[in-house]
């Protein structure tokens, strides 16, 4: 007996022009610069590819009908993906369930992780299996 797994990638288009910005944020400025230096890089790029976005955009929370903010990720795109830089060693649990959790604060479907700190970046796509969208 076969499984058949799904092979639907969410938003490939738009996917394939952030994952192109990215590496081109690394391959420029390599992997000793700030989190900020690598954001400021990744906010000219969608600009000059017309790209919506919100750079920070804050995350709210509800507890018992109340709203908890604080919470910044650093790139929601056309509202449909949420990007989120680090400078580190390496990516931890705690990245992805962060992620997640900001998926889910904003229903949003897709999330990708990046570590500009690595020789090579690879870019970590988290998907957020609760989303209707």
């Amino acid at each position: 007996m076969q499984i058949k797994k799904s092979t639907k990638i969410i938003y490939p288009e738009l996917s394939y022009k952030i994952n192109g910005i990215l590496f081109k944020v690394h391959n420029r400025l390599g992997r000793f610069c700030s989190e900020k230096q690598y954001n400021d890089g990744i906010e000219i790029l969608l600009k000059q590819n017309k790209l919506n976005y919100e750079r920070e955009k804050d995350l709210t929370f509800l507890l018992e009908d109340k709203s908890i903010g604080g919470n910044r990720v650093d790139f929601c795109i056309e509202n449909k993906i949420l990007i989120d830089a680090k400078t580190k060693r390496y990516i931890t649990r705690e990245d992805y369930k962060q992620m997640k959790r900001y998926l889910e604060a904003t229903g949003l479907k897709l999330g990708i992780i990046v570590n500009f700190h690595e020789n090579s970046i690879r870019p970590k796509r988290i998907i957020n299996s609760k989303s209707n969208l």
